[in-house]
């Protein structure tokens, strides 16, 4: 069935059978006036039309001038103006991270879904291949801080990012855009509206972004970490009659871009031999701020993400239908020299995933006269996911791995030798003779999940006075996954099971004390075991293989479903909320809310899937066991999040301030850490947050707004045992700052004859953090040493003629501020870190015409 019929039969079902009437994402609103305050704005947090003061919920604004004013590109822009939210950008242009008052995870793997909810037109985003691109021509963005399960049908346990695009019009008109800046970039956008009939209106917008990399590759002599991206979004507004009103919408985006460069922040003992198998520096060590890399193959990003939705909305009188059907596919394909060294360790480290999403929301909201309203829905959603991911060793990682060994050995083992050793105690001198690390040998994995979930959801308001209003909400939601895995390993070395009885006269040389010959004393020296353990894999304290098993990077892969593992999750979860709002006066609310969150299983859809502890003994005795294997999880169970919040919500004729305090938790939060060969997915016990929240704005004088928001948090792990790290409990987390502050202000001057000139600044601070919770292989206080400060300033300046046509210029990160967004172990590289460096400072200068 094609997207075309999907949208238009479920155009002419809702026609036919259910009428409806556009409240929520598609209520038209007038544009402030120039003497109108900017608290007048109309959001649909609570997916009904409400001023932001009458709006109980703790939600941020960010208009279409302040993204203009600002420059805000993409959503990874938008936390310059909004210090609850977080986002970071990982190793490729599909990975990025939403955080919403320190909670947040989805990237790195299909499999783990997203604690904040993107939401673009009321139509859900589910991963951020799918989010990232371009912002299209947008009349505001809506983050809605903490548990919003009650109104969102998918994954909103952490908080939500909605994203209102302007609607076609009836009038005639549009804009073009142009901007050029540093680093030869050059963005062009435009858009047109207008009417086709007396009830028919269109709208197409596009954009063109791209940019020469910002860092430089050494080796390979080319820039690195460009842009390069494009889309195209077109919409059809009809109402054929006073209360119907259909909305349908298709875009297109595609981004074909090197990304994402990491820089050395510790260099470890593995650098000298990777030094030395590239004939010359392999990365710039301990300098992650100079954007020099050293790679051996350039990484690529190739993103297509595109589809169609149909709003349809009836007036039923004194009650109101909305359907919103989508259908969405995303493509991507990236391949990355993950070891970011010049040495060809990694040959290839490729993605290729495919994402197609069905989505269905049905609800009908009543608009009485009494003290009594509701809203009720449904929410349906089918997502099928493909991936297939390689990861084979280059031409240097048998060197490397040879000096490795020797390194480990203290010089009493080689790869040949070791080769030669393990086939004669098997009986066959030359079985492995030339197959340890082999070049092109490595892991092919194909993962396919299906995810089908539904909730019902509603919302009833009562007034218990004309300024008191109780309001209680509830969702059910059920929520299936099935998962398999087809992987395939040829790492021969990370094959041999160094326990087996083949092996025992081996173990028991190492073992005997005094007399021994030199090669096993070197190899004794270097490897201290544990009373009675094996020597040729000797275990710390906590149980972390040493010796040779270090190196067994890519041992053989048990696959799902199994006899014992049917790779399936089955959640139902209720979550509901109380909340009381009054009005203290008629510029002041105030409101109190306790709310409950949920997100359903994450799946491990990586080559670190491997079984849950409790079900390891049944596969073993069951006879599935495979060389090496280990536990740890094939899936993340649900979360449950819970907020207790109080805020203040005021509005004046020249001011503004909103208020909140809280105390949010989340039991089950699903953590993935990169430990420097894969991923950890693991749940945290519990980890809570006290926080408190303010923003605000004036206008002093005619013409001048100023706005401060500031964010306070005070986060700790109440309960985390069995992190990749050791036990956290009562630790705070890492990544959260306890201070985040966004300020600015715009002027705007009026000339005689109506030209404007407009300045805006704002400026952006994070107070230093631990950047995350640990580095495997290192103590603590090394990564509670690496912390992380933003002072990010950013300013334009802007004269607006009468005739619409606009010129300014614009710079971001104006002081250059240099921080590090994330950091992690180094590819298979044991004592080396490396980390993701903030972008520098950019600057251009824009042309605009608005007709």
């Amino acid at each position: 069935m094609t997207l075309r019929n999907i949208l238009l039969g479920a155009t002419m079902l809702c026609a036919a059978t259910t009428p409806a009437i556009a409240f929520a994402q598609d209520t038209a609103e007038a544009p402030a006036s120039d003497t109108d305050y900017g608290n007048d704005i109309i959001v649909t947090a609570t997916k009904r039309s409400q001023t932001l003061q009458d709006t109980p919920i703790a939600v941020s604004v960010t208009s279409a001038a302040d993204i203009q004013n600002a420059q805000i590109r993409d959503l990874i822009d938008l936390q310059s103006a909004v210090p609850s939210l977080r986002v970071s950008q990982l190793q490729s242009s599909a990975n990025t991270n939403f955080i919403i008052r320190g909670f947040g995870n989805g990237a790195n793997n299909p499999g783990i879904e997203p604690s904040v909810g993107v939401f673009i037109d009321g139509v859900y985003r589910s991963r951020s291949a799918a989010q990232i691109g371009d912002l299209p021509n947008v009349e505001r963005i809506e983050v809605l801080r903490g548990p919003q399960s009650t109104l969102f049908g998918k994954n909103a346990s952490a908080g939500v990012i909605s994203i209102v695009t302007q609607k076609p019009q009836y009038e005639f008109g549009g804009s073009v855009e142009a901007s050029y800046g540093n680093y030869d970039a050059f963005v062009i956008k435009g858009d047109i509206t207008g009417p086709i009939s007396d009830k028919i209106a269109f709208s197409l917008g596009g954009n063109y972004n791209r940019r020469d990399g910002y860092a430089r590759d050494v080796n390979l002599d080319t820039d690195v970490n460009d842009r390069n991206r494009w889309g195209v979004r077109g919409q059809l507004l009809f109402e054929p009659t006073e209360a119907l009103t259909i909305r349908l919408i298709g875009d297109y985006d595609k981004i074909d871009e090197n990304c994402c460069i990491a820089g050395n922040v510790i260099a470890g003992p593995t650098v000298a031999i990777t030094n030395a198998l590239a004939g010359g520096p392999s990365v710039d060590a301990n300098n992650p701020f100079s954007y020099r890399v050293y790679n051996n193959f350039l990484s690529s990003n190739l993103i297509k993400n595109y589809g169609g939705s149909g709003q349809i909305d009836y007036d039923l009188g004194n009650m109101s239908l909305t359907s919103i059907t989508a259908y969405r596919e995303v493509r991507s394909n990236t391949n990355q020299d993950s070891d970011f060294t010049s040495a060809d360790l990694i040959g290839q480290k490729s993605d290729d995933t495919a994402i197609n999403t069905f989505t269905q929301e049905l609800r009908l909201a009543s608009d009485f006269d009494g003290p009594i309203n509701f809203l009720i829905g449904g929410y349906y959603f089918n997502e099928k996911i493909k991936q297939h991911s390689q990861i084979y060793f280059g031409d240097d990682f048998r060197d490397y791995g040879n000096a490795l060994i020797q390194a480990a050995s203290g010089g009493a083992l080689s790869v040949p030798t070791l080769e030669g050793a393990l086939g004669t105690y098997e009986g066959n001198p030359a079985k492995y003779v030339g197959t340890f690390f082999r070049a092109g040998d490595g892991m092919d994995e194909y993962y396919r999940m299906k995810n089908t979930a539904w909730s019902i959801f509603g919302t009833v308001d009562f007034d218990v006075t004309d300024r008191l209003t109780l309001t209680l909400g509830g969702n059910y939601t059920k929520d299936k996954k099935r998962f398999t895995t087809d992987v395939t390993s040829t790492d021969v070395f990370s094959g041999i099971d160094l326990d087996a009885p083949a092996y025992a006269p081996f173990r028991q040389a190492l073992l005997v004390g005094g007399g021994v010959d030199p090669v096993t004393a070197a190899y004794l020296a270097a490897n201290p075991t544990l009373p009675g353990a094996n020597p040729l894999c000797p275990r710390d304290a906590d149980g972390v293989k040493g010796g040779l098993c270090q190196f067994q990077f890519l041992p053989p892969f048990l696959n799902v479903p199994n006899s014992v593992e049917p790779g399936k999750t089955n959640d139902g979860d209720f979550s509901y909320s109380a909340r009381l709002a009054y009005k203290l006066t008629d510029t002041v609310n105030v409101y109190a809310t306790y709310a409950t969150g949920f997100k359903a299983s994450s799946v491990n859809l990586s080559r670190d899937s491997r079984p849950l502890a409790s079900d390891l003994p049944a596969i073993i005795a069951g006879g599935l066991g495979t060389a090496n294997l280990v536990s740890g999880t094939r899936f993340a169970a649900p979360e449950e999040s819970t907020v207790y919040e109080a805020g203040l919500k005021a509005q004046w004729s020249v001011a503004a301030l909103n208020l909140a305090v809280f105390k949010q938790s989340i039991k089950g939060f699903q953590s993935n850490v990169f430990t420097g060969t894969g991923f950890a997915l693991a749940n945290a016990g519990k980890q809570s947050t006290w926080g408190l929240e303010f923003d605000g704005s004036v206008r002093p004088v005619q013409g001048l707004n100023l706005s401060l928001a500031v964010t306070w948090l005070d986060p700790k792990y109440d309960s985390f045992v069995a992190s990749a790290f050791g036990d956290l409990s009562g630790k705070k987390p890492a990544g959260i700052p306890d201070l985040s502050v966004s300020m600015g202000g715009t002027y705007t001057y009026e000339f005689a004859g109506g030209t404007k000139a407009i300045a805006h600044v704002d400026y952006q601070y994070e107070s230093p953090t631990q950047i995350v919770d640990g580095l495997s292989g290192f103590p603590a206080s090394v990564a509670q040493n690496l912390k992380r400060e933003v002072n990010q300033l950013n300013a334009s300046f802007t004269v607006a003629l009468t005739n619409g046509f606009e010129l300014g210029v614009w710079g971001r990160n104006l002081t250059n501020a240099q921080y590090l967004t994330t950091i992690f172990n180094a590819v298979a590289q044991a004592g080396s870190v490396s980390g993701y460096p903030s972008q520098p400072r950019t600057y251009g200068v824009t042309g605009r015409f608005k007709f």
